[in-house]
């Protein structure tokens, strides 16, 4: 595992920020800031448009089983509601409530919110919404567009942990899956392919930070979409050149599902864990595939000298962990 401690610091700086109320930092100077604009605009205009503006309609109950459904709720961007599907079955939502339902033997009902485009400010009332269906389990991808529009990153990661807090507080387990790495998207060309990935990655560790200390947990997406997208980008992003393909949303919710299924106490969390300070944990999650940081506890403590101790479990796309 790769990781940079420049990424901590960062992370530190903007959860700080965020939690002061400040504007915190921004991590692209106003001197680079218009050649920039530029690649993006150029970068947009690259970019092909995906079928609709949103995601086929979701909404349902999912698995064959008897028994009371688990309410289930999808947040977030245009990655939640599966941007550029025709088919309900292929959107992350649906992939993981099937994969819920299959380990639970339960049936899930499943309610959708998520909005193509939102950012991070948007889900307040994406909350209001989910609430309503009371759920259980609350799954939230966000940051992209935080990235894209040049959000104030202490900001973003406000409103994210004020959605996650409202969740938890109305009796939902939250797992949020954080900020992808946008460098793996051909069609934005350097230097702004290099600087959206330094940000994506940044965004990422902070947003980790600020859900842990909500009570919810995270899976990073960074490194997940990374390298086997940038590998594979006819494979695994559709026909835009920048949403996830079929493919592409099945390894984002197979990444995604463990978490939910651990959050919900269906799934043994392995038996090895090793406690960490959360700023390092969330830096070390922004460049693993699929890892998980949740918060724990050390000879009875949640804090250590380097702030809250969390576990950082290196989950993949289908790998079962070992029972306890």
């Amino acid at each position: 595992m790769i990781w940079t401690p420049g990424t901590a610091r960062a992370a530190r700086r903007i959860a700080a920020a965020a939690a002061l109320g400040g504007g915190g930092v921004t991590v692209l100077g106003a001197a680079t800031y218009g050649l920039l604009l530029a690649e993006a605009m150029v970068a947009r205009r690259a970019v092909g448009r995906p079928h609709g503006m949103d995601g086929p309609p979701s909404d349902g109950v999912y698995g064959a089983f008897g028994g009371e459904p688990i309410r289930m709720a999808m947040l977030g961007d245009s990655t939640s509601v599966g941007l550029g599907t025709t088919n309900p079955a292929e959107t992350p939502a649906v992939l993981i409530a099937n994969g819920l339902a299959v380990i639970a033997e339960r049936p899930v009902r499943l309610t959708v919110v998520g909005r193509s485009g939102a950012t991070s400010a948007e889900l307040g009332d994406q909350v209001d919404e989910a609430l309503k269906a009371r759920p259980e389990i609350a799954v939230v991808f966000i940051g992209a567009n935080d990235v894209t529009s040049q959000a104030v990153p202490a900001q973003a990661v406000r409103h994210l942990q004020k959605a996650v807090r409202r969740l938890r507080e109305a009796g939902a387990e939250v797992v949020v899956g954080t900020c992808p790495d946008l460098g793996t998207v051909r069609p934005i060309a350097q230097p702004l392919r290099w600087m959206t990935r330094r940000w994506s990655r940044q965004l990422a560790a902070a947003q980790t930070v600020a859900v842990v200390e909500a009570g919810g947990r995270t899976v990073a997406f960074a490194d997940l979409l990374g390298p086997e997208f940038d590998m594979n980008p006819a494979e695994m992003f559709g026909l835009d050149r920048y949403h996830p393909s079929s493919q592409g949303y099945l390894q984002t919710a197979y990444a995604v599902l463990p978490s939910v299924c651990s959050a919900l106490e269906l799934w043994p969390e392995p038996r090895v864990q090793r406690a960490e300070s959360i700023y390092l944990a969330a830096a070390k999650a922004a460049e693993e595939p699929g890892a998980e940081v949740s918060a724990t506890r050390v000879a009875g403590r949640a804090t250590g000298p380097q702030g809250r101790w969390v576990t950082l479990l290196g989950r993949r796309p289908g790998k079962r962990p070992d029972r306890a």
